[in-house]
C-alpha cells in the first residue's frame, strides 16, 4: 500500500480537499494518522480495490446530469421561491 497526503490524493482524483476529508471521516477511503515533527498529519492509503471503488463513485456522481426540462423545472422553482422570499423582505420593510 503506498501512502500518500490528503492533499495529493486531492490532486490525484482532481477533487476538492474537503471532499477527501469527509471521504476520510466517513470511512470511504481508509486512512492513517502520523505524528512527524509534534503534528499530526493524515495520510490516505492507496489500495488498488479501494481505488477502483473510489473511481467508480466519481465517475457516478459526476455523470449525473439533468436534462434540460428537468434542470429548467428546478431553475423555475428557485426563482418561484425567491421572489417569495424578497416579497416577505419587503413587507418586513415597509412595516419597520
Amino acid at each position: 500500500m503506498k501512502q500518500v497526503t490528503l492533499r495529493e490524493y486531492a490532486k490525484l482524483h482532481k477533487l476538492s480537499y474537503f471532499n477527501v476529508m469527509k471521504m476520510v471521516k466517513n470511512g470511504d477511503v481508509q486512512s492513517e494518522i502520523v505524528t512527524e515533527n509534534g503534528k499530526e498529519i493524515a495520510y490516505v492509503l492507496i489500495d488498488e480495490a479501494q481505488e477502483k471503488k473510489v473511481s467508480e463513485s466519481i465517475i457516478e456522481t459526476s455523470s449525473q446530469k439533468l436534462t434540460l426540462k428537468e434542470e429548467n423545472a428546478l431553475l423555475k422553482k428557485e426563482i418561484e421561491r425567491l421572489k417569495a422570499e424578497l416579497e416577505r423582505c419587503q413587507k418586513r420593510t415597509v412595516l419597520a
